[in-house]
């Protein structure tokens, strides 16, 4: 069964300063929250999707994992000594323990499961003590992307819809972008992490169309004709996770804040292009999509 995009991991060391900034684009965001294992994190709800903008609050508190464990506060720490952006790509499921094994019996690098709790504030300040089964899942030949799914143990506790309406009318993770000197390289492994029955060839790179969302791999090079100089291009000699294609309902209301907001953005194939540089590593795009 094919996974659709449940979120991404977006790490940042100044979490203030990139809730700041993404307020300015017409993001609404929750409260800080904090992980019982050193990192902390605000997210941007949409509609069944999210974006988790993540820190590391306090590396002393990062566990000692057990064997056959994957350490997501460690991976993210490692990430962030080398850049901020977007560390993992995660998707949705409703059996985390299955996919670990589903992983397992493809062939992928799978761990042992891992469940945590953590509180969080709701509209009216309140809290509710949230949860979250993960299976990750690891692509020898993408190192610096990290890769899991995500089962909601209450999700009538996480998703709000005073969190879920933007000012830039935002609603759904419509692509993420891999850039990969060897785009064809990390067929098999998305194959298998996806569930998907099937790839399409797309100038010259992987396209994986799940439920919610679409997974592309492209090279530098493509990157470079479709995105610019939103995205450096001289940092690939590895794979890793570029960027973000946001739909919103109103592409003029997403243009007019970014204007209001003083940001600096580009026109791009029917899309507004925030560059990395811009917003702490990662580059977003702003596509109009249907409600």
């Amino acid at each position: 069964m094919a996974r659709g995009i449940d979120h991404l991991v977006i790490a940042v060391r100044d979490l203030e300063r990139v809730r700041e900034l993404y307020a300015a684009m017409g993001f609404t965001l929750t409260p800080v929250a904090q992980h019982p294992f050193g990192t902390a994190n605000s997210l941007v709800q949409l509609q069944g999707s999210f974006l988790e903008l993540l820190t590391l609050a306090d590396a002393a508190a990062i566990p000692v994992p057990e064997p056959g464990a994957f350490s997501f506060p460690r991976f993210n720490q490692r990430f962030l000594d080398r850049r901020e952006g977007i560390a993992m790509l995660v998707l949705e499921t409703h059996d985390a323990v299955g996919d670990g094994q589903t992983f397992a019996k493809a062939g992928l690098q799978s761990y042992l499961p891992f469940e945590f709790g953590r509180d969080a504030t709701m509209p009216d300040g309140t809290k509710l003590r949230v949860g979250f089964k993960l299976a990750f899942a690891s692509d020898p030949l993408a190192p610096e992307a990290g890769f899991f799914t995500c089962q909601q143990l209450k999700p009538e506790a996480f998703w709000k819809p005073e969190y879920q309406r933007h000012d830039n009318t935002a609603v759904s993770v419509v692509e993420t972008l891999i850039v990969s000197p060897q785009p064809a390289d990390h067929r098999d492994f998305l194959l298998g992490f996806t569930g998907c029955d099937a790839v399409r060839e797309v100038d010259g790179g992987l396209l994986f169309e799940t439920p919610r969302g679409a997974v592309r791999v492209v090279s530098p090079a493509t990157m470079r004709a479709a995105w610019g100089e939103a995205i450096d291009g001289s940092a690939f000699d590895r794979a890793r996770i570029a960027g973000t294609v946001i739909g919103v309902a109103d592409l003029r209301a997403a243009g007019r804040r970014l204007q209001g907001a003083g940001m600096t953005f580009a026109e791009r194939g029917g899309r507004l292009v925030v560059g990395a540089r811009d917003v702490m590593g990662t580059a977003i795009a702003f596509e109009e999509v249907r409600a």
